[in-house]
């Protein structure tokens, strides 16, 4: 702990002393201690309403535009196609290696619970129930957003 050291300077500090000191020096100060309160806390007061009142606002940056340019400006309508197309089957198979992952998840959770002793059909019919009610009020609340925006 910090305060704690062997050598720390904490080790001579004592909340008790410190008031100590501070009521001997109140006494000492006679009749005019009242004035040197006053005069100090003006002082104070005069150098923490200047600092406090001081706003120092920098401009803000302006925001730098990068441009990217990822197709050329000359391409052909068939260039753009054959490019569609290839993007459209790297979407595919990243959508094929993302239903396999998450098919072969399903599957070591239905090991792990089947290992466990719990009963993973009912589990999955209940999911499957929740899933369809799930699509059910959502179409219900499309339908009815469709309604309304007819009756306008």
């Amino acid at each position: 702990m910090v305060f704690k050291r062997k050598n720390s300077m904490w080790n001579e500090v004592s909340p008790t002393g410190a008031l100590a000191d501070f009521v001997a020096v109140w006494r000492a100060a006679g009749r005019a201690r009242w004035g040197y309160a006053l005069a100090a806390l003006v002082a104070s007061g005069s150098v923490l309403s200047l600092i406090i009142r001081e706003e120092h606002r920098a401009p803000p940056r302006m925001p730098g535009i990068t441009y990217i340019n990822s197709w050329r400006a000359d391409r052909s309508d068939e260039e753009i196609k054959a490019s569609n197309q290839v993007f459209e089957r790297v979407k595919q198979q990243r959508a094929k290696e993302r239903a396999e992952a998450e098919e072969e998840t399903k599957r070591l959770y239905r090991m792990l619970g089947k290992i466990s002793g719990m009963d993973t059909d009912k589990i999955e019919r209940e999911a499957a129930a929740q899933r369809e009610a799930e699509a059910k009020a959502q179409k219900a609340e499309a339908d009815h957003m469709a309604a309304v925006k007819a009756a306008k």
